[in-house]
């Protein structure tokens, strides 16, 4: 590892041993020693040119890379100068997708800190874990969300700002920034300096945290989205994932910043508004899950015009083929599948624009290497299910080395999917093979909603399985065993878990039962469940 630009040496202290790193493969990625993230896709776009192309589109303006440049430098003065972040510190950001959260977390980065984007659903109690997992001491959070995030820092030692996440720019930090200089000299962090903290859930609902280095947060864009959307400056990015996802930080801030592009990042970017917003704004690429394709679909009109688009990106779950040869029958659009993981930081099996077939993830990425383990750990043959087994320039590195052993095997990262290659070496999905549910492109931990649950003072016992949905591929099925004297109350039990954990995870399916299904031991066979129930 290079000399690290960290005075505060938490993250680097706390890689897992260098022996339990996957093997990386980075021979065709040739980086400087010295590189910073955030500068090189601010400044150092404007010193190649791109100063007067627009950059950001969102709360009713467009800015430049010169604009955006300017502003992440006076944030990152203020971050320094008046809030008193060193290189290393962990800083929390707490916002919906817009420009200003792109430009705190690009300013934090420029300033040498580790950051940790966050969902603005998030609950107090989900925001403590983060704080006291990744030792968070700044949360920067817009004005607007202040109530969950002073609820999660009470008690413990961690600073919030507020920023305005509209065009006023008018709260704390944007005050302070209001007259710094708009010159900055970015610390000159170490290619493998970490740069970004991502909180996995995990099948058990306690989160495990993927560490990525600045050279990662540019090798995503210099392979996928280089070698597989051939991204220019002419492209224009929309999309509904979050950006505190590593699917929407990639395809909505990186990709387009690396290259010159415009990112759109508007708050009202859900899937029935997506296609207004790829015909208002001639959007070319767009990045979604599936489950968002579905809805596009059925909110698109005869008179829909997506001429301007090129490219639509679906990962976050399986696509299932029907999606797929509608969205090409209505469009006459290519739906690119690709296949990534947190841990991965974003895609690495792919479609392309000329090879692209239904039910089909495609081939590696440039860079990367795939293959599917058989029981034993061999590969397995053509047409065998297995485990999903890649490496590449990226790679899997959890904060103090928690499950590393599990996620890297002989220097490989399992993925934790089941897949079969055919025998012209496309990957296929088959399924997960843990207890992550995934609904709407989100990953909800079934454990996590148990939890949440059981809080209930009418509930005795619960299990949460997978339920197939036609609209989010799956729903979360909650099987709940009620306290005697207790009636069934579906709509308080789903009212519960949201305010105790993100609104998204609640069970849109509750069944009542008497009992659950269990071994000698007492353990609950959740695989005896039979999806059912009312939503």
């Amino acid at each position: 590892m290079f000399p690290s630009a960290h005075e505060d040496t938490f993250t680097r202290d706390n890689l897992p041993p260098e022996a339990d790193w996957p093997d990386l493969l980075l021979d065709q990625f040739d980086y400087p020693e010295r590189l910073n993230a955030g500068a090189e896709l601010t400044d150092a776009m404007v010193t190649r040119g791109f100063g007067d192309y627009t950059a950001l589109i969102g709360n009713g303006r467009r800015r430049t890379y010169k604009e955006l440049t300017d502003w992440t430098n006076r944030l990152a003065h203020a971050l320094v100068e008046d809030i008193g972040v060193r290189p290393g510190n962990r800083v929390l950001i707490r916002s919906a997708n817009n420009p200003a959260m792109v430009a705190c977390w690009l300013a934090a980065t420029k300033v040498g800190a580790v950051v940790i984007n966050t969902m603005p659903m998030l609950r107090a109690g989900e925001l403590g874990t983060y704080l006291d997992k990744a030792e968070v001491q700044f949360a920067l959070c817009d004005a607007r969300l202040m109530e969950e995030m002073e609820a999660a820092v009470e008690g413990r030692d961690a600073r919030v700002i507020s920023f305005d996440g509209t065009s006023n720019h008018d709260a704390e930090l944007d005050r302070l920034a209001l007259e710094k200089p708009v010159r900055f000299d970015a610390i000159q962090t170490a290619q493998d300096d970490v740069a970004l903290l991502g909180f996995t859930s995990g099948s058990t609902g306690e989160p495990k945290v993927t560490m990525h280095f600045h050279r990662d947060l540019l090798i995503i864009a210099d392979g996928y989205a280089s070698e597989v959307l051939g991204v220019t400056s002419d492209d224009v990015f929309v999309g509904s994932p979050p950006l505190a996802f590593t699917f929407g930080l990639g395809g909505l801030a990186i990709f387009p910043l690396r290259f010159g592009a415009t990112a759109t990042l508007l708050e009202n970017a859900s899937p029935p508004n997506l296609i207004k917003i790829i015909e208002q704004y001639k959007a070319t690429v767009c990045f979604t899950a599936p489950t968002a394709y579905r809805v596009m679909l059925r909110a698109m009109d005869d008179g829909a015009d997506l001429s301007s688009l090129r490219a639509a990106v679906s990962a976050g779950e399986t696509l299932p083929a029907p999606v797929y040869d509608e969205w090409i029958a209505k469009t006459g659009k290519p739906m690119l599948d690709g296949i990534g993981a947190t841990e991965m930081l974003h895609i690495f099996v792919s479609n392309r624009f000329d090879d692209h077939r239904p039910a089909c993830t495609g081939k590696p990425v440039a860079g990367y290497q795939a293959k599917v383990l058989a029981e034993d750990g061999s590969e397995a043959a053509a047409g065998e299910m297995g485990r999903m087994a890649v490496r590449g320039p990226t790679g899997c590195r959890y904060l103090f080395g928690e499950k590393q052993a599990q996620y890297v095997q002989d220097g490989w990262n399992i993925s934790g999917d089941t897949f079969w290659r055919d025998e012209d070496g496309y990957f296929h999905f088959s399924a997960r093979n843990d207890d992550m549910i995934i609904s709407g492109g989100y990953n909800i931990a079934g454990p996590e909603v148990e939890a949440a649950l059981l809080a209930h003072s009418d509930v005795a016992e619960c299990a949460v399985i997978a339920a197939p949905d036609d609209a989010r591929g799956h729903i979360v099925e909650a099987h709940v065993v009620l306290n005697d004297n207790c009636t069934g109350n579906a709509k308080a039990l789903q009212d519960h878990v949201k305010a105790v954990i993100a609104p998204y995870k609640y069970p849109r399916s509750v069944v009542f039962c008497d009992s659950l299904p269990k071994t000698q031991t007492g353990k609950i066979q959740r695989f005896r469940l039979t999806p059912g129930g009312t939503p």
